[in-house]
């Protein structure tokens, strides 16, 4: 018990006064995932609770970024603690002489029990497809791949939502060559069988891509989306989903880097980011990593600080509630590792 008292302590202290004044939230662990790693660089996380308890947590991994020997790999955090070895569990072989990388996983769990795996297949972010995986036992075995039909890539990033009435919304994004980034929703209504694409805003001069999913009360949503225009931007649904209205910066500075956010059991909003305006590089802005949470989603206030660096990257956040009521984070550890964070409510 004084060890954790003394870790909460250091950790209130590591917060500027104006937020420690604030702060609702203790982080109770924080680990690297990888020991000797079989790949020499891993980034985009994602992460899901299992019945049992335990954790999934998915990245792709291999030589660097955008090289064919990206795979899709798997890690699983026991209830317990431990951390189990990568295990590879999607490439991108095409066929005895094609292979092209592999990128952004996405682990979504339906209520109903489908376990998903949405990752993406291609040369690059403009040209790459969506494929998808399923599971029935947990992430033990895993289904052939499928190609998303054209024009559908999946959520792109970050995880989707599934509504009371069963509707699941994935958050997804298109890079195009000669125009600006967009967002759209992708729903399915039978457990992702089929989708229909859902635009946002297509008139906004906003660079967009990578949201996630916010839920509130009364049909209304929230999708909160990197940009690059130094800005977290946003965009709101009053009829869960269908139609949603036009693009505006929050008050959350954004460098041009992935986000994720999560509603959590007591209807307040989570937000990991990174607090920074866009560089002259794309990598810019990523050496620190906060969290922020909102009761309305419109003011925002930093409870915890997960890093806090000069010129390492710390970036493309996951985060879930698990049935306990931790919080859960994970993130790209300067390109060499995955990071998991646990906060708890005080």
């Amino acid at each position: 018990m004084k060890k954790h008292l003394l870790l909460a302590s250091a950790f209130l202290l590591s917060f500027p006064a104006s937020i420690r004044a604030q702060t609702t939230w203790v982080k109770t662990k924080e680990e690297l995932l990888f020991t000797t790693p079989p790949f020499q660089q891993c980034h985009a996380s994602t992460l899901v609770e299992e019945t049992g308890g335990n954790l999934l947590v998915a990245y792709f991994g291999g030589p660097y970024e955008g090289s064919k020997e990206v795979n899709i790999w798997l890690t699983t955090i026991s209830k317990a603690g431990s951390v189990s070895q990568p295990r590879s569990v999607a490439d991108g072989v095409v066929s005895d002489t094609l292979r092209y990388p592999t990128w952004n996983p996405v682990l979504f769990k339906a209520r109903e029990g489908k376990l998903f795996l949405f990752y993406k297949v291609g040369p690059n972010p403009r040209e790459w497809w969506g494929m998808v995986k399923t599971s029935a036992d947990e992430g033990q075995t895993w289904s052939t791949p499928r190609r998303l039909p054209a024009g559908v890539l999946g959520p792109i990033k970050n995880k989707p939502v599934q509504l009371a009435n069963g509707t699941i919304l994935a958050p997804s994004s298109i890079e195009e060559k000669t125009e600006r980034w967009k967002v759209h929703l992708e729903k399915s209504t039978d457990l992702g069988q089929t989708w229909q694409i859902i635009p946002v805003d297509n008139a906004s001069t906003f660079d967009v891509i990578q949201p996630s999913i916010l839920v509130y009360p009364g049909n209304r949503l929230q999708i909160l989306c990197r940009s690059k225009q130094g800005s977290v931007v946003q965009a709101w649904s009053t009829d869960g989903g269908n139609t949603w209205g036009a693009l505006s910066k929050t008050s959350l500075l954004n460098p041009n880097s992935g986000t994720d956010a999560v509603t959590l059991k007591d209807g307040s909003q989570l937000l990991v980011y990174n607090p920074d305006v866009p560089g002259k590089d794309w990598f810019n802005g990523r050496s620190k990593l906060r969290v922020a949470q909102s009761k309305d989603g419109q003011t925002w206030r930093d409870v915890a600080v997960l890093e806090n660096g000069t010129k390492e990257e710390y970036s493309y956040p996951a985060i879930i509630q698990t049935r306990d009521g931790r919080v859960h984070i994970t993130y790209t550890y300067d390109r060499k590792n995955i990071k998991h964070v646990v906060l708890q409510a005080k």
